[in-house]
């Protein structure tokens, strides 16, 4: 097992429009990448054929899977078994599961003689209290359909977490934190002596804050409305609500807070009207997380609007004083362009400050490393 986990280990990580391939040495060296813009498609084994072409033999292959639903509750490898428990919870995750799915099988196909390991953004919470973890909905909705809180961006949260506690000097099973991940996709986390113990997805990644085309927590009655008053048919509102919504729908020109910043200067009264309702639920899915908390070590932002839009951190920082969060953060230092380096969490608010505000840019991909080789070690 020693020998195994020195060797390569192939990161997949594919999303709905997007893959991302990286092989990684046991210490963090990125040996190998590559980079498709696009939804996986029919030539997906091409795809890693080109790869390893000049890529080191992986000894074995992590998949990011953003959702287990109830039966797939921790990083496991993969077999037959787990491949079709992961197709029964496709549904709950339509725009990321099944392009992960197809990865995953083009790399069984093609590499069938390496352990392929499902590591999982649901794994992070699966500890969440009772109280925070059950919707007040029928006992069969919950026991047999398995409708429950079950909380995502959690391979990026667990990364956060330990380089918040490097930075702090601290173990993350002493801290109590708010983490907040922006980036396509939100949402916020309370994390209590290093565990999860409530987050603002829920049932599917649709829930909870606003997002760049998702809608997040919406009124059940108004889609229930629309489908019997406006005739909306359940696809149609799935669509819609997934695809067609959040920032996109407020600006009703992009998604992209970096557009919106400067529409917003330009005097495009949409764009801030969307900037003012994504801060605005920001700020109250990080309070409502703090609540979960008896103390606020740190609040941590992570994912490409967290890092990367200073503007977007101070706004919803310089709302946040009733927890002792202040604005007049400063911007972290670019982390350079060296791809084998692993990027540093950072403190981005001043150094008297109540409660520390970091930055730690998003290292998924390095987490389904380590949990892929952690799996492995314990076969």
């Amino acid at each position: 097992m020693a020998d195994r986990e020195r060797e390569p280990v192939l990161v997949a990580d594919a999303g709905s429009s997007s893959v991302h391939l990286t092989v990684f040495a046991n210490d963090g060296t990125v040996l190998a990448s590559y980079d498709d813009m696009s939804a996986p498609g029919d030539n997906m084994a091409g795809q890693l054929r080109d790869l390893l072409r000049y890529a080191p033999a992986p000894t074995a292959v992590g998949h990011r899977i953003v959702h287990g639903g109830p039966e797939l509750r921790r990083h496991t490898l993969v077999d037959d078994d787990v491949r079709d428990a992961l197709q029964r919870t496709a549904d709950l995750a339509p725009s990321h599961v099944p392009p992960a799915l197809r990865v995953l099988d083009a790399a069984r196909e093609l590499l069938p003689n390496v352990p392929h390991v499902a590591c999982f953004d649901t794994v992070f919470h699966t500890g969440l209290p009772a109280a925070a973890r059950e919707f007040a909905v029928p006992e069969t909705w919950r026991g047999e359909f398995g409708v429950r809180r079950y909380g995502f961006h959690g391979l990026s949260y667990a990364w956060a977490l330990a380089r918040t506690a490097e930075l702090l000097g601290q173990r993350p099973k002493k801290l109590r934190v708010v983490m907040a991940y922006l980036g396509g996709g939100c949402s916020a986390c309370a994390v209590r002596d290093g565990v999860s113990v409530d987050t603002t997805m829920g049932f599917t990644p649709l829930d909870g804050l606003v997002m760049s085309r998702r809608s997040g927590a919406v009124d059940p009655s108004a889609l229930t409305w629309l489908q019997t008053r406006h005739n909306l048919t359940a696809p149609e509102i799935d669509d819609a609500l997934n695809h067609h919504s959040g920032l996109l729908a407020l600006s009703g020109s992009s998604g992209d807070t970096r557009d919106l910043v400067r529409d917003r200067a330009a005097g495009d009264d949409r764009a801030a009207l969307a900037l003012d309702v994504f801060t605005h639920h920001c700020r109250r899915g990080i309070a409502a997380m703090a609540a979960s908390l008896d103390r606020l070590d740190a609040l941590v932002f992570t994912g490409g609007i967290g890092e990367d839009q200073p503007e977007v951190r101070e706004e919803i920082c310089s709302g946040l004083g009733i927890l002792g969060v202040s604005g007049n953060l400063r911007v972290p230092k670019a982390a350079g362009d060296a791809e084998d380096a692993v990027p540093a969490a950072q403190l981005v608010s001043a150094p008297d400050a109540a409660v520390p505000v970091v930055v730690v840019p998003t290292g998924e991909v390095r987490q389904i490393d380590r949990e892929t080789r952690k799996v492995l070690r314990a076969r």
